[in-house]
Parts: structure tokens; sequence; C-alpha cells
């Protein structure tokens, strides 16, 4: 969600930028499959509530990796998901599916960026965001090895390494 709200910022008020983290995301909005997908969840969270809403997203968010190895970050993220309320859940799925497409602005795009992406990311796959490089002038590609979707919270130490580096030499 993050990547989104950034791009609709970038969107209505480039010149404040100094900097863009793109962790996990596509600039493409939702195709018509992907606005079914997200019906079909909202249908799940209503009918079955955000539990079912976990289960349903956790092959799909986490990597394999994760799920496999690291238990405790799958508790963690299902907490995360269980502390929103129904109505907050659908309401960010509803902002998901209605995105405007980003496409256009990436090669406005004239600050330091980095993107970063899990390379289990099933969800984002790596594939997207080296598009989004190649569109971007200057920007710069982190692949997080053994990460999903949620790559900030499957390997926060790399994550935060390559964001700390970023930091400290391109902003």
């Amino acid at each position: 969600m993050g990547g989104y709200v950034t791009m609709a910022m970038f969107r209505h008020a480039p010149r404040y930028f100094r900097g863009m983290v793109l962790a996990d995301t596509r600039a493409e909005a939702d195709s018509a499959e992907g606005v079914e997908g997200r019906k079909k969840t909202l249908a799940l969270l209503r009918e079955k509530g955000p539990r079912a809403l976990a289960d349903d997203l956790e092959p799909k968010l986490l990597g394999k990796t994760t799920r496999a190895e690291r238990p405790e970050v799958v508790s963690g993220w299902r907490e995360l998901v269980l502390a929103n309320s129904e109505r907050g859940i659908a309401g960010a799925i509803t902002a998901l599916m209605t995105r405007a497409d980003s496409t256009p602005l990436l090669s406005s795009i004239h600050c330091p960026t980095l993107i970063i992406v899990g390379d289990e990311d099933t969800v984002t796959p790596p594939a997207l965001s080296e598009s989004m490089q190649r569109r971007i002038a200057g920007s710069e590609l982190v692949v997080i090895p053994k990460a999903g979707h949620m790559s900030n919270l499957e390997t926060p130490n790399s994550f935060n390494a390559a964001l700390g580096a970023f930091l400290e030499h391109r902003v």
C-alpha cells in the first residue's frame, strides 16, 4: 500500500520529493482480473471475517521461506492483520483495487529512488520491479533473498541494510 500512496502523492506534489522508496509495489493499476480477485477477497472478508482473510492471504503475501522457516514472523504478521477492523481492511482493499495507473509517472521521477522487492514476492514479482527500475532513470533495485511481499517484516535486517545504504549514499 505504501508504494501506491507514494506514487499518488508524487502525482500531486512532485516538487516536494527529495528521494523515494518503492518497496514490494507496482506502478500498474489492477487489471480486470485483479479487480475481480479483490472483489472475491472482500466477499471472503464479509462472509468469514478477518481470520479467513488472513488464512487466504498468508501464502500470497509471505514468502515460502518465511512460511517454512520463520513461524514467529508468520504469527506476528497475522497479529497485525487481526488488529485491524473489518471496515478498515475493506477500505484498504477497495483503495487497492481503485488506484490509478502510475506507469506514466515513472519517467518523470528524477529524485533518488530505491526499489526493493523480495525474491519470493508473488504479488509484485521482481520482474515488475525490474521494469520500474528501467523506467526511473538512475534508480537502484535491491532484491531481498528469502522474502515475499512483506520483505520489511520477513527479513528486516536485509531490508534495513538496503534502506540505510540508500539513505546514507543517495539522499
